[in-house]
């Protein structure tokens, strides 16, 4: 739980967390929206999800109500946006580019991860590394190949045709795993993550 008592630090703490979190998830989003209009399908884009303003992306569950039931129990921020739609249909190859769709959220966190590593070497704000944090959690999280994770349509788009569809039957029962792996699977994340942040920050 929030360890402060004093009413400030605990507004300016919630606030930080969750502009931290918006601002990772909307690149993430706008990413994903930018990728589909350079392939050739605008539906994100008529939509208005290539932006940077998170009231574009904002899910009100996943965007602020739990991430603040996350914070205030002191756990670490975290979420989603709304789902950034892709029509298939106006892509030239729907299999491969869904891939890289969805491979372009994940890559972004990455990116995002990098930079603010080095900003914060450079400044040694906490502010900073609490986006590393943030940036490396999204971008080995969302990889995971579970629908509706983006890593699900990226495994798909590797296989070959065949096996493609037997994969994508199993979208209809990737909620229950995802369940799953949030019960007994979350503290592999950290094993994966811990180190990392030692490389990128430092420490």
């Amino acid at each position: 739980m929030l360890t402060t008592t004093d009413p400030f630090s605990i507004f300016l703490t919630l606030v930080i967390s969750l502009a931290v979190l918006a601002f990772s998830i909307t690149i993430h989003e706008a990413s994903h929206a930018w990728t589909a209009n350079r392939l050739g399908d605008p539906t994100a884009a008529h939509q208005g999800r290539i932006s940077l303003n998170p009231l574009d992306h904002i899910d009100p569950l996943g965007t602020v109500i739990l991430p603040l039931i996350l914070i205030i129990t002191g756990l670490p921020a975290f979420g989603w946006a709304k789902p950034t739609p892709f029509n298939p249909w106006n892509l030239s190859n729907p299999k491969r580019d869904a891939a890289l769709i969805s491979l372009a959220g994940p890559l972004s966190n990455l990116v995002l991860a990098v930079a603010f590593a080095l900003i914060f070497r450079l400044t040694g704000f906490g502010l900073f590394a609490a986006v590393v944090q943030l940036n490396l959690v999204l971008a080995m999280f969302n990889p995971i190949p579970i629908h509706p994770l983006d890593g699900f349509k990226v495994v798909g788009g590797l296989l070959p045709r065949s096996t493609y569809l037997q994969w994508m039957e199993l979208e209809r029962i990737g909620p229950f795993f995802l369940l799953f792996f949030f019960f007994f699977g979350g503290r592999y994340l950290s094993i994966i993550v811990t180190p990392l942040l030692t490389i990128f920050l430092g420490s």
